[in-house]
């Protein structure tokens, strides 16, 4: 199956996986999540990111997610997968993967076990890639998070990337919080869509030009982040401050824990409080801590609008 979907713009959240006991993705469970997210105030998903854990699952268990989405009734043009790992066939086997469930687009990170590596290296990974997946049926997105990845897209990496594969290279996610590099990105590329990692500067991002948002903290605000971007003018900038003091209130505790506790809270389902080692679930001085910041914000109140 090719892509014939138009691009993913606006709100996308970075979903969370739930896991079972065993450590397992539970398909079902993230469907029904997925299904809130696009009636409430998404319009896009990005599965198996960094939030979804990609780094924590096999390469069986991520096809096996994607094939359950696929088989799920939901509407794959609003999906992009994140395939990128550090080996390259098994990055070739996601992405193929994901092209042929006929998912929207490819959210890559680069090969990232080898620190200080060559500008030369990571476009022959990308090079290689595109060439064994086929073009024609791929849209890819790539994935800036030098903190985790130690691979940076520098403007001259993106042109070279954009002028050998033009109709491939679609967009870029930014997780470095660089605003200036966002800006100098988009001044410089104009026809790559952009996208910020936090729903806090989704008011300016839509205001500057840029794609939307990808953001872990969505996951949960993604009512307010949806009405975010379709107001305008001062009821913008009002709920955009709201917006922000919740980003900022979540983020004050570990991110992709705190993201399932709440997740766990909304949908009244304890299994979102598993999570894949490393990761464990926050204290109780943690939960109790991101609380009581978030009852400082209107959080509760957006939750009563949800559908």
């Amino acid at each position: 199956m090719s892509i014939t979907t138009a691009p993913i713009h606006g709100v996308v959240a970075a979903v969370a996986t739930p896991v079972d006991a065993a450590r397992r993705p539970e398909h079902a469970t993230l469907i029904e999540h997925c299904r809130w997210l696009l009636a409430n105030g998404c319009d896009g998903l990005n599965i198996l990111g960094t939030t979804g854990g990609f780094a924590s699952f096999s390469v069986a268990q991520r096809c096996g997610v994607m094939e359950a989405l696929a088989h799920s009734n939901l509407p794959l043009g609003t999906m992009m997968v994140g395939t990128g790992t550090s080996a390259l066939a098994d990055t070739v086997e996601l992405t193929r993967a994901a092209t042929g469930l006929g998912f929207s687009g490819a959210l890559m990170i680069p090969p990232f076990y080898y620190k200080n590596v060559s500008e030369d290296g990571v476009f022959a990974y990308y090079a290689s890639l595109i060439e064994q997946v086929s073009p024609s049926g791929l849209r890819l997105y790539l994935y800036n998070f030098p903190a985790l990845s130690g691979v940076a897209f520098t403007l001259p990496l993106v042109e070279r990337l954009l002028a050998e594969f033009p109709n491939v290279v679609a967009g870029l996610k930014d997780s470095s919080g660089d605003a200036a590099y966002v800006a100098a990105l988009h001044e410089a590329f104009p026809r790559l869509d952009v996208f910020p990692s936090s729903e806090a500067v989704l008011a300016s991002a839509r205001r500057n030009g840029y794609a939307g948002c990808i953001s872990a903290t969505v996951n949960v605000t993604a009512p307010l982040a949806g009405h975010v971007w379709n107001a305008s003018g001062a009821d913008a900038l009002t709920s955009q401050t709201e917006l922000a003091a919740m980003r900022t209130a979540i983020a004050s505790v570990p991110l992709i824990p705190a993201v399932h506790a709440l997740i766990a809270e909304l949908h009244r389902d304890g299994i979102w409080s598993n999570l894949m080692p490393p990761l464990h679930a926050l204290t109780a001085q943690e939960r109790f801590a991101l609380h009581g910041r978030l009852d400082a914000t209107s959080y509760g109140k957006m939750l009563q609008l949800q559908r």
